[in-house]
Parts: C-alpha cells; structure tokens; sequence
C-alpha cells in the first residue's frame, strides 16, 4: 500500500494544499510565499525522504504566522493519514545534529498522543520575513495535528538561523526514523495493539 496522503485547508486566513509520500527521497516542490520556511521545508524534505509537494496562499500581508501555523496542521494532518493504522513501523525516531556551532536534538514518538515539549532559546530575529518564534509555532501545530509525542532541544547555538536549521534537520532525521518500516516488526509496535 502506498503510504501517501493529500490535505487541503481553506480558511479565512490561508488556503493550503499539501501531499507527502513517506516511502519518498525527499523531493521539495513547494511555494509558501516565504523565502526562509521554503528553505526549512526542503531542508526537512530532503533530511526525512519524504516526498513534500506543498501550495500556500496566506495573508503575509499581516505576517506569515497563519500560513506557518496551518502548514504545520496540514503537515501533521497528513502524517496521520498517511501513516494509516501504524503496521509496521519503526514508530520511534531520534537524532543529535551539529549545525556549525549548533548541536540540536529530536526525539519523537508515533503514539497517537499529542505532546511538545521545547528547549530552544532562539534569538528573537526576522529571517526574510521569517519571525523566528515561528520555528516553535510550526513544530508544535505538527505534533498537535500529527498525534505524536515530540521533544525539540537546542543544546548550545548563537546564530539564529542556524538554530532553527540544525532543529528542523534534526527533527527531519528523527521522523525518517520513526516512519520507516522496520522489517523485524509484525504488527503495530505497541503492546496496546493500536496507537
């Protein structure tokens, strides 16, 4: 079965449409209207293999939180659905990443429960038009709409956008983890029998 899944979002606010492919190689076609998460999002693509195609129409004309925000819905959204009933999976991920004179770390569980926690002091910066508490906002709408159990910690880092990189790729490498199919697994890794 192919483990895909395709979300539209239509608000007031954004108007968003956002397929992945989990079993991809990590290929970015997208447009958010905002240079830095374009960035971030094909950072993510390439680090997770997962295959992100994504178009997003916000008011940026006020700031790009809603459009952040509501990707990070449509984005947890569509790990869910994709993910199915969990057979098989890896369903834990975690990884430590240095960027530069970063050292970041991700640690994430498939559990079907919502919870984010953030360690991150990140400077209070504008990257393009990119506010950087936005970095925050996103990963805590996936975790909230993905039904997953996400911890995000900045270790040490100065440079604000290498902070967010180096947090973004590694939450990135600990989702390929977590979604991968483990081949030793039958079933659904819990001993529930669902997540």
């Amino acid at each position: 079965m192919p483990r895909t899944a395709r979300i539209r979002r239509d608000t007031a606010e954004t108007q968003i449409e956002l397929g992945i492919d989990l079993d991809g190689t990590g290929r970015a076609e997208l447009n958010t209207g905002v240079g830095f998460f374009d960035h971030m999002l094909t950072l993510l693509a390439k680090h997770s293999l997962i295959d992100l195609t994504l178009e997003a129409k916000g008011d940026l004309h006020i700031d790009p939180h809603h459009t952040v925000e509501d990707v990070g819905i449509c984005l947890g959204k569509a790990l869910v659905q994709a993910l199915g009933d969990k057979t098989g999976i890896r369903r834990y991920g975690s990884f430590t990443l240095p960027m530069d004179e970063v050292l970041a770390t991700a640690a994430i569980d498939l559990s079907g429960r919502p919870f984010f926690v953030w360690q991150a002091e990140v400077p209070v910066e504008t990257l393009g038009t990119f506010n950087s508490a936005l970095a925050e906002e996103f990963w805590r709408a996936v975790s909230s709409a993905g039904l997953c159990n996400l911890h995000i910690l900045c270790h040490y880092g100065r440079n604000t956008h290498h902070i967010i990189e180096g947090i973004f790729k590694a939450t990135a490498r600990a989702l390929r983890q977590a979604v991968e199919i483990d081949p030793r697994t039958t079933g659904v890794p819990s001993t529930k029998g669902v997540l």
